[in-house]
This record gives structure tokens, sequence and C-alpha cells, in this order.
């Protein structure tokens, strides 16, 4: 009796083992494929990812379309709005508190961008309701009118970044190294703490932009 009460124990222990291991496995699975996905979600692929599209102009829609993922994600949509306000956020919401563009793009009298945004990124003592720290840059400012993206699609902002009227009087040449090296670009990749930074990095983003230039900088359709 006493031996099959000890057999009973130990099949019961043993489904219990069984159990949380594949409870644990199940877990794991889960668990990796979340990071995957949030992985996959905040990366940029190199151009090399595309080196499989044999026809030169559809590799350099899919280049831009890459690019795209930094260029209208808000680290840089929230700077260049299409109306006098910026934006603020990852849902891209105008900015609290008011302010206005003013003339040259660092607010108008009385009220402009340097009264609370700094010569750099300030993270707050304590949190506040919606935000945990204040951007900051020496140029803070929004992007000229002539080079607002706000609202428009991946083949609108790429016709208008190729445009020298729209882009700040840049070649293609000029449009890379702004891109690739500019200081308040590279904000976006260290917005300060509570921001998602924008996918990928600078460098990466150079790179696809380069080789989107090198296979005719064509735009997506």
């Amino acid at each position: 009796m006493q031996s099959e009460q000890d057999s009973s124990i130990q099949q019961t222990r043993l489904l219990a083992t069984v159990f949380a291991l594949a409870s644990g496995v199940v877990f794991l699975n889960a668990l990796t494929e979340m990071s995957a996905t949030a992985q996959d979600g905040n990366d940029l692929r190199a151009p090399s990812a595309f080196a499989n599209i044999a026809d030169a102009q559809a590799r350099s829609r899919a280049l831009f379309s890459e690019a795209a993922k930094v260029i209208m994600g808000p680290r840089c949509m929230n700077c260049h709005p299409a109306g006098d306000r910026p934006l603020q956020g990852n849902d891209k919401h105008p900015h609290l508190p008011p302010v206005v563009r003013g003339e040259a793009g660092v607010g108008g009298p009385g009220n402009q961008c340097v009264a609370c945004h700094t010569q750099a990124n300030y993270t707050l003592l304590e949190r506040a309701t919606t935000y945990e720290s204040i951007p900051g840059h020496p140029r803070w400012g929004l992007a000229p009118i002539e080079m607002a993206w706000e609202g428009k699609s991946a083949a609108e902002i790429c016709a208008q970044l190729k445009d020298p009227r729209r882009n700040g009087g840049r070649d293609l040449k000029l449009l890379h190294e702004h891109i690739a090296h500019d200081d308040l670009v590279a904000w976006g990749w260290n917005p300060g703490s509570g921001r998602a930074p924008a996918p990928g990095s600078q460098a990466r983003l150079g790179e696809l932009i380069q080789a989107w230039i090198d296979t005719g900088a064509h735009c997506p359709q």
C-alpha cells in the first residue's frame, strides 16, 4: 500500500515538473517572439537587404521606403509640420502649451523655443503628467514651411526631398550629408527620457539614402 502511494506521489511530481517545463518553454517562446517583433519594429534594414531586387528602380523605391521609417516617424515629423504649430509625442499631437512657428521657425515674440528648449535634453526631477524630459539642442526649432512633411505620403516627401526649392537648397550630395551627419538630425536617436528613438541609427539611415541616390533616387509609387 505504501509503495503504491509513493509511486502515485512520484507520478504526480513528475507530471508537475513536466507541466512546469512546458509552461516555461511556451513563455520563453512568447517572450522571444515579442522581442523579435519589437526589434523589427524599431530597426532599419541595411542596403544589402535589398540586393536581391534585380530592377534598379524597384530597389531604389524600396530603399527609400525603408528610410521613410525614420523620415515619417515622430522624431522627424514633429518638427516638419504643415501648420503654424509644432507637433509632440509619438502620436504627433499639437504642441502643448500652444506655441507658434514665428518668422524664423523658433517661436513668436515673447514665446520663443529657447524659453523651454535649452542646449541639450533636460530630464525632469519629477515626471510630469505626460512627459519625462524636455528636448533640447542649440538649433532647436521648426523646419521652414516649404519643408513641411505633415500629411504627405512617402512618395510626396521623396519628391520634395529631391527638389532644392523645398529641401533647403540642397542637391542630392548635400541632402545625404545633411541626413547622415547633421547633429540636429542625430537628436532623433537621442531624444531624451520618455521618448522612443528613431529606428536604427543615423549611420544606417545615411547608408540607405546613399544607396537610394546610387540607384537613381526613384520615389515610391
